[in-house]
């Protein structure tokens, strides 16, 4: 695989026993997903955590929520067995655009099926069934990753017995549905993108360059930028807040795929935990289990607004403010501060049932 230098030797994949039906219609068959453990599974397996990623991260949680991880802390591998598995669409291991489809010998490309994020969920709880867990003790994840938590409560309640989602949002706004079109506009505007069907000799980098750095300016605050970067310009006359954004970009585009970037983003744009469950409130009145919502007032993708809404909404929430600066992404960058917010509550109160 192409980006297989971004997949950490101790990754392990699982194979989906059976073909995978998709909510938006087809099927896919030969599934796999890629997937890290930390710890040691109980006899009545029922001490795992779930870990679900964000965006563009892959199944190596111990690395990018490095200070999470340890004795006494949100991930204890000394206490749970703790799993993370690469989200189905990406291109970190988990079947996706980039993976080659074994019914023709070559990449899906554009041809990879639309998926949502309850495909996502659907995918995981396979693996779920393979690794012989009888129930998560925690489901928590952070933006998509917290779009994933919200939906393991809703189709797997009796499987879950607490969840914790950080910056996300019950549904995807307007707001975020329009930055996410601007994004793939970008892409689809460079002349290598061929409808998805690039070679990767030849990608659309420059497409997927610029809707990243599209995507970096909701990922932060302004109050960050302005303490980051100064106004003065460079001997090129640039400011340091432009290098920065093509930096962004072409970090991107050395460790992620085009049509992987299109296919993740349409599957946020479906997330709607109302879509054919009748009214939304009502569906977030039907969550049970004890809810941790972390929420900042920095944050530019999903506004703070929308978290006060599900911690009112969903009966047994606690509703939080990571204090930060740094908007959207503070839940990467202010770890430490983060992992005192999630353990500064009780493990009863995060694992009791209601």
């Amino acid at each position: 695989m192409k980006y297989q230098n971004f997949i950490s030797d101790r990754t392990k994949f699982y194979k989906i026993p059976k073909p995978l039906q998709l909510e938006l219609g087809g099927t896919l068959n030969h599934g796999e997903i890629a997937y890290r453990t930390w710890g040691t599974l109980n006899t009545k397996g029922d001490n795992a955590v779930l870990i679900c990623h964000g965006f563009s991260a892959n199944a190596d949680a111990d690395i990018w929520w490095s200070e999470l991880f340890g004795k006494g802390k949100t991930f204890d591998p000394s206490q749970d067995f703790i799993v993370s598995s690469n989200i189905l669409g990406s291109c970190y291991g988990s079947t996706g655009a980039a993976s080659i489809n074994p019914e023709t010998g070559k990449a899906y490309g554009a041809s990879f099926p639309a998926i949502t994020i309850r495909d996502m969920v659907r995918s995981q709880y396979t693996l779920m069934q393979g690794l012989n867990i009888s129930q998560w003790k925690l489901v928590i994840g952070g933006s998509l990753g917290g779009m994933q938590t919200l939906e393991w409560a809703l189709l797997y309640p009796e499987l879950v017995k607490a969840i914790a989602v950080i910056s996300a949002s019950g549904r995807h706004s307007p707001w975020s549905i329009a930055l996410g079109e601007i994004q793939r506009q970008a892409i689809y505007a460079d002349p290598l993108w061929h409808n998805g069907n690039y070679s990767d000799d030849l990608p659309p980098n420059q497409g997927l360059a610029i809707a990243r750095m599209i995507a970096t300016c909701a990922y932060y605050s302004r109050p960050d930028f302005e303490q980051r970067f100064p106004r003065e310009q460079n001997q090129v006359h640039n400011f340091a807040i432009a290098d920065y954004l093509h930096a962004e970009g072409q970090k991107l585009v050395q460790r992620f795929d085009a049509n992987a970037y299109i296919s993740l983003t349409k599957a946020m744009d479906t997330h709607d935990l109302g879509r054919e469950r009748g009214n939304y409130q009502e569906t977030l009145a039907k969550i049970h289990q004890p809810t941790l919502i972390v929420s900042n007032s920095a944050d530019l993708l999903y506004y703070p607004e929308e978290q006060q809404e599900l911690a009112h909404w969903i009966s047994n929430a606690e509703l939080v403010e990571l204090d930060s600066i740094h908007g959207h992404d503070a839940f990467l960058i202010d770890q430490e501060n983060l992992n005192s917010t999630l353990i500064s509550l009780s493990s009863a109160e995060l694992t009791s049932v209601s």
